[in-house]
């Protein structure tokens, strides 16, 4: 089991849990503006512009602050292709469970893939199918759970999920379900947060939970949820990171050719935290890339489904 509170997702507080988590999500969307769920932006020039959401200003602002988030991620083939290999399956079914505001479903669809895109909320669908329609693209977007997804049995080549599985009380069926709809000698990649990272264990479980003696009132999966996406604002109703160790025992044990990456864009930001303005002078950058490849707030988990 995952060193969390367990949840059954047939059971009646699951069913309420995971109500909570549509309707947060769908009233504060991750637009990526300066408070999250708004579209207020800061732009390099030291002004602030606050659009519309659903126009096509808003996909382009909240674009650039997602890219500028993950920037060793982005190489010459496009934005995430260290990551995603587009022409690989270019002309094949892709599916994103979470889309988000469509982001990433955008990129695979103008380099050529069959786009599925799914999320549990109202509002990510309707602004996915906005922002398709706005760039001229075709796309399958729907409002399904990512627990029980409405398509058959080795649908996919490629299933992949960032940032999203981690916020539902059934990480482990929602895994299952990846598996069922991926084909045999299909790919599937995931991000979920990783719990042994410097922001876990200092900004969240030190600084929250033992400094500020927040683990008095609050469990582990509540101090994660009240301290990660939209902190400022309270928090969000559920967010469990993860280590490796579960990833492997848990949740990924059906797939072959597992392998865990951590990603640390975060922690240059938190080493200047803890070291402010001194960090880059003190640690060398190798150092600090070596802290990243190791404390990273996010694991990138890929593997497959045998033949």
């Amino acid at each position: 089991m995952l060193d969390t509170e367990k949840a059954d997702p047939a059971s009646s507080r699951a069913t309420v849990m995971k109500e909570k988590i549509r309707r947060w999500w769908a009233e504060a969307p991750m637009t990526y503006g300066e408070t999250h769920g708004t579209t207020e932006y800061h732009l390099p020039d030291g002004s602030v512009e606050t659009v519309e959401i659903g126009t096509r200003r808003f996909f382009e602002l909240a674009d650039q602050r997602f890219y500028s988030w993950n920037t060793p991620l982005h190489q010459p083939d496009g934005p995430f292709s260290a990551i995603f290999d587009y022409k690989r399956f270019e002309g094949k079914r892709v599916l994103e469970i979470g889309c988000g505001m469509g982001c990433m479903a955008m990129n695979w669809a103008q380099r050529g893939a069959l786009v599925t895109a799914v999320d549990l909320n109202p509002t990510s669908v309707s602004q996915t199918k906005l922002r398709f329609k706005q760039f001229g693209l075709d796309g399958d977007i729907r409002e399904s759970d990512g627990e029980s997804l409405p398509f058959e049995d080795e649908s996919f080549d490629y299933v992949y999920s960032w940032g999203v599985l981690h916020h539902t009380p059934g990480t482990r069926e929602a895994l299952a379900e990846v598996y069922r709809v991926l084909k045999p000698g299909g790919q599937f990649g995931l991000m979920l947060y990783h719990r042994n990272s410097f922001l876990y264990r200092y900004t969240i479980a030190w600084v929250e939970g033992f400094v500020n003696m927040e683990s008095r009132f609050l469990s582990p999966l509540e101090l994660a949820s009240r301290y990660s996406d939209g902190a400022r604002e309270d928090g969000n109703p559920h967010t469990w990171p993860v280590t490796k160790r579960e990833v492997r025992r848990d949740l990924v044990s059906q797939f072959g050719g597992v392998d865990i990456k951590v990603l640390g864009t975060d922690v240059p930001v938190i080493l200047n935290v803890w070291l402010p303005r001194l960090a880059e002078k003190l640690l060398p950058l190798s150092w600090q890339k070596a802290m990243a490849r190791r404390f990273g707030w996010s694991l990138w988990i890929t593997g497959g489904k045998s033949l």
